[in-house]
């Protein structure tokens, strides 16, 4: 994952002093963590959520096409079943 960058810190310009890995070097799993978070608020903070509207209307969308795909598979699943009753039965 090269090129991803710390949204909420600067990252610190490489000197002499920094080593060979850099500052990321010295954080423990407690310091990932939080700066994992930290991120995942930076990210969620970037969505555009939907309206109340766009959200009704995705919903009912949803809910439509299951109910259609439920109908067409019943009717097939119907309709095998009578296929294999009339060839086995």
């Amino acid at each position: 994952m090269a090129g991803i960058t710390d949204s909420v810190e600067a990252p610190e310009p490489r000197g002499e002093g920094t080593g060979r890995r850099g500052r990321r070097a010295k954080r423990g799993p407690l310091g990932k963590l939080a700066l994992f978070y930290r991120q995942v608020i930076a990210e969620l903070r970037k969505v555009v959520w939907p309206s109340r509207h766009q959200l009704t209307t995705y919903t009912t969308a949803v809910i439509v096409f299951v109910l259609v795909m439920i109908g067409i598979l019943t009717v097939l699943d119907w309709g095998f079943g009578e296929v294999v009753d009339y060839v086995f039965g």
